[in-house]
């Protein structure tokens, strides 16, 4: 058991709080097999970072922006599988409306939908895509998040699913528990934590100090994983 204490959680999106595996999948696949690159490849490093970004990776020849967009239509009308990680509710309802913010690599739109598809609230607070110069595994977007919830970024806790993800938390200065969702857990030994599911993450909320926000106390069950 390892017990970590905030006053506010980052959760990113796809593969911590909503499956959207098979949808990812598909349409990297299919845009992989379009332009004649290896999916295995174009996937791997996908996962977790910004959309134009892997475009411009993989096929700078070709109308980045153009290609984005493409994509995120496709990313959002393919619902089929998209679902809420298990515990992501449960895990949700315990934090205060203030103490928790989603930090994700995808646009607005997307998260937006992926969200409400899943049956899980928007939060208050977001950061996108669109909400950052550079994205994972730049720490620009945790910095962004703690500063809109006004918590230091020392006092946050991310919760993550892949390594890009992970070095930007770590790079912020903040300590980051990893589901292994997306990937092994060996490939997520950057993280302070590793778990197989949310309901390893059992929450706890003391009393707010004066002038500071309530403390969250998160209890890690940490054990063997996929």
């Amino acid at each position: 058991m390892i017990r970590f204490k905030c006053e506010a959680l980052l959760f990113d999106l796809d593969g911590v709080l909503v499956d959207s595996g098979y949808a990812v999948r598909r349409t990297w696949q299919d845009w992989a097999s379009q332009n004649d690159l290896d999916p295995a490849r174009v996937l791997e490093t996908a996962h977790g970072r910004r959309t134009e970004e892997t475009v411009r990776c993989f096929a700078p020849h070709l109308d980045v922006a153009a290609e984005t967009r493409k994509l995120e239509r496709a990313e959002i009308e393919d619902t089929d599988g998209i679902a809420e990680i298990a515990g992501a509710a449960d895990l949700i309802s315990a934090l205060p409306p203030d103490g928790w913010a989603v930090v994700t690599s995808g646009t607005r739109a997307l998260a937006t939908s992926r969200l409400r598809h899943s049956g899980l609230p928007v939060p208050k607070v977001f950061v996108c895509a669109e909400d950052v110069k550079r994205g994972k595994p730049d720490p620009e977007c945790y910095l962004k998040g703690a500063d809109l919830l006004g918590v230091a970024p020392e006092r946050c806790v991310v919760i993550e699913d892949a390594p890009a993800g992970i070095e930007a938390a770590r790079s912020a200065d903040m300590p980051v528990i990893a589901l292994a969702t997306t990937h092994a857990a060996a490939e997520l030994a950057g993280a302070n934590a590793v778990v197989s599911t949310l309901r390893d993450i059992q929450p706890g909320k003391s009393a707010p100090i004066e002038g500071r926000k309530a403390v969250i106390e998160l209890l890690v069950e940490v054990g063997p994983t996929a």
